[in-house]
């Protein structure tokens, strides 16, 4: 899957594999990311166009979405997920140095836009299911309520949105 690179992956059922990874290791790289580069809450975050900024994203969504937003893991395994594709795709095919990751809340919705530098729009292609690639805009499309891409003077934003419970 796109931006997946460089993640550990677990091999077999060994101790060494499942002592690696763990909820409260994740959440505190997360909120280093956060420190780090940035709450894309409050504006929009600059990472280098390269494979292992998919991880910085996917720890800035996901500490957003439980710890800010305080919703629901669901959501926010949901999101990360989309987070994933929408850098890889940024990263993969716009040929940019940069991209800028934003999140936004408004009463029943979250929105996650990617900014590149490039104007080439991002095609939904049909996904066939020995597909080995090109499944990102699919899942985006499958697991976002709506999404689209905005055409800026120079570039473009590609963005998700998806509903969410307010309590």
């Amino acid at each position: 899957m796109a931006g997946l690179e460089g993640i550990d992956q677990p091999r077999g059922h060994s101790r060494a594999a499942a002592a690696r990874w763990s909820p409260a290791v994740e959440d505190e790289q997360a909120l280093k990311a956060l420190e780090l580069f940035g709450n894309p809450t409050e504006a929009e975050v600059p990472l280098p166009s390269r494979p292992e900024s998919a991880a910085t994203a996917r720890r800035l969504a996901q500490v957003v979405v439980l710890r800010t937003w305080r919703l629901s893991p669901k959501l926010a395994e949901d999101a990360v997920l989309l987070v994933s594709e929408l850098v890889g795709n940024a990263v993969r095919h716009t040929g940019a140095r940069v991209f800028g990751l934003r999140m936004r809340r408004r009463p029943g919705w979250i929105r996650v836009e990617v900014r590149d530098p490039s104007r080439a729009l991002p095609c939904l292609m049909p996904v066939q299911e020995l597909d080995v690639s090109g499944r990102g805009l699919f899942l985006v499309d499958k697991l976002s309520d709506r999404w689209g891409v905005d055409l800026l003077p120079r570039g473009k934003t590609t963005w998700f949105e998806m509903r969410v419970a307010d309590r």
